[in-house]
């Protein structure tokens, strides 16, 4: 089995001066599961290399018993600090993609042709597409083979609103995920701010927010059979 993980290279959390990325949170815990299930793993993201890590995802605040091993696995860090272009992805090789969050992809992800053509092709191959917390903006533009949003009549769940305006960014953030979703015509859902959440519809699953990653991760596993 051969899954994906796409990271966002966006490191500007908007004209406020400060850093961004991805939130290791929502990286490490879903590798992990994938690692010890025996998946075969590919880390992408649009620029290759290190992808930025949000500095507040570092908090000691953040930390999680993944992100902890995270840290004492030199090997994981190599992996993900050789991330491979996107663009250079096979994609008939992988039977899933998974996207951890971040603000990050709100800004290049959402919008990377590349990204987009992968959701689509792989939706039309019944390969599954996963993303958690703000990730789930991927889904922005891709389509299916009648033209509408893949999130069309799908439910879906991501980062809330109420969050959003909890971390102060509302108006920092190029859209919010909840809205879009709403907008693209997905059929979305949320549990209180911060619980962990998953939504599983034919062959998306998207999640709510950090502590929803692992979750997220073990439904596409289940997915996958």
């Amino acid at each position: 089995m051969h899954i994906l993980m796409v990271l966002t290279s966006h490191d500007k959390l908007g004209d406020t001066g400060h850093k961004t990325g991805f939130w290791l949170e929502e990286f490490a815990a879903p590798y992990y599961l994938f690692k010890d299930a025996g998946v075969t793993l590919t880390l992408a993201s649009p620029l290759g290399g290190q992808p930025p890590l949000d500095p507040k995802s570092d908090d000691t605040s953040a930390q999680t018993k993944a992100t902890e091993r995270f840290k004492e696995d030199a090997e994981a860090q190599a992996a993900l600090a050789n991330t491979v272009t996107l663009t250079s992805v096979d994609v008939s090789s992988v039977d899933a993609v998974f996207y951890p969050g971040g603000h990050g992809p709100l800004w290049d992800l959402a919008e990377d042709a590349t990204s987009i053509k992968l959701i689509e092709t792989l939706l039309a191959a019944g390969k599954p597409v996963s993303a958690v917390c703000h990730a789930p903006a991927v889904l922005r533009h891709p389509k299916g083979a009648d033209g509408k949003s893949v999130v069309a009549g799908k439910a879906v769940t991501g980062f809330t609103n109420t969050e959003e305006q909890a971390v102060g960014l509302t108006d920092v953030v190029p859209f919010l995920v909840e809205d879009m979703l709403r907008q693209n015509g997905g059929t979305y859902s949320k549990l209180a701010d911060w619980e962990p959440y998953v939504v599983t519809d034919g062959l998306l699953i998207t999640g709510q927010n950090p502590a929803s990653s692992e979750p997220a991760a073990k439904a596409l596993l289940k997915l996958l059979g």
